[in-house]
């Protein structure tokens, strides 16, 4: 009787532990996807100078960061993007939110570097008179540091496919 038992337990815990990590997994599928999305929202706002709808994104970017498990992204990297994006949704000045982008950019291209973001390639694209790069899902280059004043300023310097 004791041997069933064991064996019970055993086979109990390895379907628990199995399940666990295909819900860290659907987790990650479903919600780092959204991470992308909301990141590219606020590129796109900056390119247009529109810091309303900048904000807005950063706010959407924050909530998809709040939802994903620390087994997918560590508790240190969500923070970090946490700081950068809740500091562009907390402005309406164009010029800080730009700064900020900066930094949340560094952070998204290291991240897109070393998990799985979504099933489109990412762009991470330069610019050199900013000194910044930034990730967009098109090789058309729409500068969000410059905007219309610099719209085609940068290249492309690395397809991420991860």
């Amino acid at each position: 009787m004791k041997k069933i038992f064991s064996i019970v337990a055993i086979f109990a815990t390895v379907f628990l532990q199995n399940s666990f990590a295909q819900d860290s997994t659907i987790n990650a599928q479903t919600q780092l996807p959204q991470l992308l999305t909301s990141y590219y929202g606020i590129k796109d706002a900056l390119v247009a100078g529109n810091t309303g709808k900048a904000a807005a994104s950063a706010g959407e970017f924050v909530k998809a960061a709040n939802g994903i498990d620390y087994k997918v992204i560590s508790e240190g990297n969500i923070h970090a993007l946490l700081k950068d994006a809740g500091a562009i949704s907390e402005t309406k000045d164009l010029k800080k939110q730009r700064e900020q982008f900066a930094r949340l950019s560094t952070n998204m291209i290291t991240l897109a570097k070393s998990v799985k973001l979504g099933t489109q390639p990412a762009y991470e694209t330069y610019c050199p008179m900013k000194k910044a790069s930034w990730l967009s899902d098109s090789k058309t280059i729409k500068n969000p540091y410059y905007g219309s004043a610099m719209l085609s300023c940068g290249n492309i310097v690395e397809t991420i496919n991860k």
